[in-house]
């Protein structure tokens, strides 16, 4: 929860509550499920988010997407894309490789062995959701 500051303020969540809000760690793929398989899969709600979950759907299709081919898929800004971006690779769900082509600095982007992982995850959720939505 927040805290209030000497000014009267609201302070925003610490920054460890916020990291420990993020989708499940390598470790916590399997306990998502509160240790039973049968239990229902959390919604991963980093890849939820809209532009996130286009960024992955964009590269699950790629082995490498360039700064500026991923920006012309997801149809977004330039700003807007480094922040989306930023939080995937903080989660480990994308790897940012930077160099150069010839002396035009370049950005590339994918998908890591998590991502897909955390992708596929995520389908199934929403694949099962459909099902059961559709036999109610």
């Amino acid at each position: 929860s927040a805290s209030i500051s000497r000014g009267g303020t609201v302070a925003k969540a610490s920054s460890a509550r916020k990291q420990a809000a993020r989708a499940p760690s390598p470790g916590r793929l399997a306990s998502v499920r509160g240790g039973r398989p049968d239990a229902p899969l959390e919604l991963d709600h980093l890849i939820h988010e809209r532009k996130r979950l286009a960024i992955v759907s964009a590269l699950a299709g790629h082995e490498w997407l360039s700064f500026a081919e991923l920006k012309a898929l997801v149809e977004t800004s330039d700003g807007n894309l480094s922040v989306h971006a930023r939080k995937l690779e903080d989660a480990r769900y994308l790897e940012c490789r930077k160099g150069f082509a010839g002396r035009i600095p370049r950005t590339d982007y994918r998908l890591t062995t998590l991502g897909r992982q955390a992708l596929a995850a995520y389908l199934d959720h929403m694949e099962a959701l459909i099902r059961r939505t559709r036999d109610a």
